[in-house]
């Protein structure tokens, strides 16, 4: 039998390269192919800037490409598609590195790729290697603790406005991640339920460029930046 290759999904973390796990990192360096995924509309990949150090000058890099848009078949066989080029080269005996923002378990683009890769290559031998999140990366830069005692954590996404908020009882902390085009909604969402004193937003997060606002008013007076999250709490 042909030698089949292994697939590891790496999260990257949220922007700084020393954020990465040595098992991340020893991953990366001995993989034979890297992967991650970009929106159609440009070839420009955070997560594989921040593993750049990481990376073998002679390992392919292959950006696959995500139509960003609302049409489900599209986006069914665009990710299909993808995890059928990723099949294609483990078949070859090569091993490959997905390399994705944050943790690859949390609102990550390896999500969509490990569930299609069970359709196009149920066999295929699949290891996640977990990162640390924004929201954690986050609460270390402001040493502000995320949860204690019996306290509960929802973490949601304001990509849509604030209503995942609204709709949660006996929640203390919320971390929001996208909290960016519906600012105005969230603020409102996290007024109505007693979160808005003790919220703070911090924006490119162990980036350059880095923005921490401490008075998250001032973001509906801003350009939408999709790196930004909001940490709040009662």
């Amino acid at each position: 039998m042909n030698k089949v290759g292994k697939l590891f999904g790496v999260g990257v973390g949220p922007g700084d390269p020393e954020l990465l796990t040595m098992k991340a990192v020893r991953v990366i360096k001995t993989a034979d192919v890297i992967f991650t995924a970009a929106s159609s509309k440009n070839a420009y990949s955070l997560a594989v800037e921040i593993a750049a150090p990481y990376i073998s000058t002679d390992v392919p890099v292959n950006i696959l490409s995500f139509p960003m848009t609302k049409d489900v078949r599209t986006v069914e066989a665009a990710w299909i598609e993808n995890a059928q080029i990723i099949a294609d080269t483990l078949k070859q005996g090569l091993n490959a590195v997905f390399l994705t923002l944050g943790d690859p378990t949390t609102y990550s683009t390896f999500g969509y790729i490990l569930k299609k890769m069970n359709c196009v290559m149920p066999e295929a031998d699949i290891e996640t290697i977990p990162g640390i999140t924004s929201f954690h990366a986050a609460s270390a830069r402001l040493n502000r603790i995320l949860v204690e005692g019996e306290e509960s954590l929802l973490v949601t996404s304001g990509a849509f406005g604030g209503d995942r908020i609204r709709n949660v009882d006996g929640v203390e902390n919320v971390a929001i991640v996208k909290a960016y085009k519906n600012i105005k909604d969230i603020n409102q969402a996290l007024k109505d339920t007693g979160l808005y004193k003790k919220s703070v937003a911090v924006a490119k997060c162990g980036r350059d460029k880095e923005d921490i606002i401490h008075d998250i008013g001032e973001l509906e007076n801003r350009e939408p930046d999709y790196w930004t999250l909001i940490l709040a709490s009662k």
